[in-house]
């Protein structure tokens, strides 16, 4: 694949992001993970009836659900 033609935007956004990374990589943290399609189908077309929720929203939440689940209020 060829690289496209530099700019000096293309330049400005590559020299942010190599002086940026430790940085990015510190804050967040990015699963590569995958589920079924179907299962995925089926959020996605919840997350669109409900445009206020997001797929980070849904992690939260799950997350919460399941340590309250598995670590009552007494082992804490």
């Amino acid at each position: 694949m060829e690289r496209k033609e530099n700019t000096p935007e293309r330049t400005k956004r590559r020299k942010y992001e190599e002086v940026h990374k430790d940085e990015r990589k510190a804050k967040s943290k990015i699963w590569g993970t995958s589920v079924d399609r179907q299962f995925a189908d089926e959020i996605d077309e919840f997350l669109s009836r409900h445009p206020n929720l997001t797929k980070v929203a849904i992690i939260v939440e799950g997350y919460k659900a399941l340590k309250e689940r598995f670590e009552p209020e007494d082992k804490k």
